[in-house]
């Protein structure tokens, strides 16, 4: 498969492909009508002769679980999440499919941000930062209606500042208390956004609690191959994930402004694609039935299926290479 000339149907095939090796190669969020065209076949949504929002939104995911083995549901950042709402999502797609989830942000956010959607909490510090009776009752009780359906569970934490943590120990003494009290079994991920606190420590605790530390390209953050060579950062046995959210040096207003409404690539990220597709070479060459999630934002390269597109390209020419490599050295 080529990016150049890619199609709906050829990337289902190397999609569904890679899930059966392991690699679950989906999306952040999947209801953008931008899509229609190369995901979606705009008339499925209309009605009445007019393209219908409310059915597209309502019905896309079916389409989506066609070509994408997993989707990550950022709308769980935002509020907590409904049981009755999980399973309409789940009946939507195969038994095969992976659903992860952002956790909450009132789990997540230290100080609620001075934004419209807090009022009056806006500004003020977060009663239920880090509380684990809370997160259990409010996020994970309803996941239990789709438990044998998840990924990842993903603890995204924006960047703290030093009135919000003066050391990096003491986030760290503040996590460790967090998971210890956590219910087991689930699949749990965690990104960070304080590119020095990827420290040994770091990666060692979420080892002990059996966490997965998620690579994640952001606009401060290091290089995607930097984080994947750091000693212990592949903290779960038979897991690893990564998001594929902005290119360094590019905030996210700057990209929703560039790229919306994400009908094209418009510019590619090569060391991005390069990371994940070395990542997907290591799931795919992996003994142990390593599970890899990764899932890439439009806000990278304007579309994000057209950068899967170009990421699933790039590992199967890697693999190609590799092989004729393999091949020479034992002739």
């Amino acid at each position: 498969m080529t990016a150049v000339g890619w199609n709906r149907e050829r990337l289902a095939e190397a999609t569904a492909a890679l899930a059966r090796e392991g690699v679950f190669l989906g999306t952040s969020s999947w209801k953008y009508p931008g899509w229609c065209g190369s995901v979606y076949d705009e008339s499925r949504y209309v009605f009445r002769g007019k393209f219908s929002t409310a059915r597209f939104e309502r019905d896309c995911l079916t389409e989506y679980a066609e070509v994408f083995p997993t989707v990550c549901v950022d709308a769980a950042y935002y509020t907590y999440p409904e049981a009755g709402r999980l399973r309409d999502l789940a009946a939507q797609v195969p038994a095969t499919f992976r659903f992860s989830f952002k956790v909450t942000d009132e789990i997540t956010v230290k100080r609620f941000p001075r934004l419209p959607r807090f009022g009056a909490r806006a500004g003020t510090e977060n009663p239920h930062f880090l509380d684990a009776a809370r997160f259990a009752a409010a996020f994970l009780e309803p996941m239990a209606a789709i438990r044998a359906r998840l990924g990842l569970l993903i603890f995204e934490f924006s960047r703290f500042y030093p009135a919000d943590f003066s050391r990096g120990r003491d986030f760290l003494d503040r996590l460790e208390r967090f998971l210890t009290l956590l219910p087991s079994g689930w699949p749990y991920g965690l990104e960070l956004r304080n590119p020095t606190w990827l420290t040994p420590e770091y990666f060692a605790l979420l080892a002990r609690h059996r966490v997965t530390h998620v690579f994640n390209a952001w606009d401060a953050m290091p290089p995607v191959a930097e984080q994947m060579e750091l000693i212990g950062s592949r903290t779960t046995p038979g897991r690893t994930a990564a998001r594929l959210l902005l290119r360094s040096g590019r905030n996210y207003t700057e990209a929703v402004e560039r790229f919306a409404p994400y009908r094209d690539v418009q510019e590619e990220v090569p060391d991005v694609r390069q990371a994940a597709a070395a990542l997907v070479a290591e799931t795919r060459r992996s003994r142990d039935g390593r599970t890899s999630f990764i899932y890439v934002n439009n806000r990278l390269e304007g579309h994000a299926p057209g950068t899967i597109a170009g990421l699933v390209a790039l590992a199967y020419a890697k693999a190609e290479a590799d092989a004729r490599q393999q091949a020479s050295g034992k002739a």
